[in-house]
């Protein structure tokens, strides 16, 4: 009887695991969207300024992204432009990397507006665009559909909220937030570049820079805040700091490209 019962025990429990891979399979990715390219060439900037085997490689890129994290909508439907623009907003900064996977992270929510620190969407003091989950949030990030969509749309300022969240996934990577991306950046330029950022902040605190104002906030900030601005205004901002521009060349290398 006791063997029966154990069989039966051990029966369970396949069943159990097995019904809970099928439930974590990621089958709501779409690994292939059809215009895909049009998209891009639309709404994403960066892609625009690429060479034709660069479009190739983008797209390559954000397709794997798309197969490796599942994108799901809370209180939204969400479409293939959503989906691109998530996933733009993680090739962008490591598009120069010759290989690059998000391990600290699995899952993207896509929360129709801001939303408070609670993750309500629907309530006051709904200040928040974007957040990388932390404790029982590990792995996961939240950004708002309206914010994501904006910060391609509007080319002519230097905020993009998708890039800034995936910075800190970046920032996130050697195991703390600290605005020091130890995995992208050779040891013997962490002290200039602190140099450069604690400078920055100083300007900021000053009304003497023309970064985001939410860079003063921590070291952690001010490197997303300037990833903004790099990556969307990158001849502006070597022209209006030409000493952060060339440390962050080496840490996204896109030096020379």
């Amino acid at each position: 009887m006791k063997l029966i019962i154990g069989l039966l025990g051990i029966a369970v429990l396949v069943w159990l695991i097995r019904n809970y891979l099928g439930l974590n399979k990621k089958t709501s990715v779409r690994t292939s969207i059809a215009n895909l390219a049009t998209i891009l060439e639309q709404e994403v900037m960066f892609y625009q300024r690429l060479s034709i085997h660069q479009k190739q490689q983008f797209e390559e890129k954000v397709n794997q992204f798309l197969s490796e994290v599942t994108i799901e909508g809370v209180g939204l439907n969400i479409t293939d432009e959503d989906r691109v623009l998530v996933a733009a907003s993680a090739v962008i900064p490591v598009f120069y990397f010759d290989s690059w996977t998000y391990k600290n992270l699995s899952n993207v929510l896509l929360y129709p507006d801001t939303f408070n620190e609670s993750f309500q969407y629907d309530s006051d003091k709904r200040n928040i665009a974007g957040m990388v989950g932390t404790g029982f949030m590990n792995g996961q990030m939240i950004l708002s559909q309206r914010a994501l969509r904006q910060g391609f749309r509007n080319n002519a300022d230097k905020s993009n909220t998708g890039i800034h969240e995936f910075v800190h996934l970046l920032d996130k990577s050697d195991g703390e937030t600290d605005g020091i991306p130890e995995n992208l950046l050779a040891h013997q330029y962490t002290i200039p570049w602190l140099k450069l950022i604690h400078e920055g902040i100083r300007d900021i605190k000053k009304g003497q820079s023309d970064i985001d104002p939410y860079g003063a906030t921590n070291d952690a900030e001010f490197f997303a805040v300037a990833a903004e601005y790099f990556f969307e205004q990158p001849q502006r901002f070597q022209q209006n700091h030409p000493e952060l521009y060339a440390l962050m060349q080496l840490i996204f290398q896109t030096e020379d490209k």
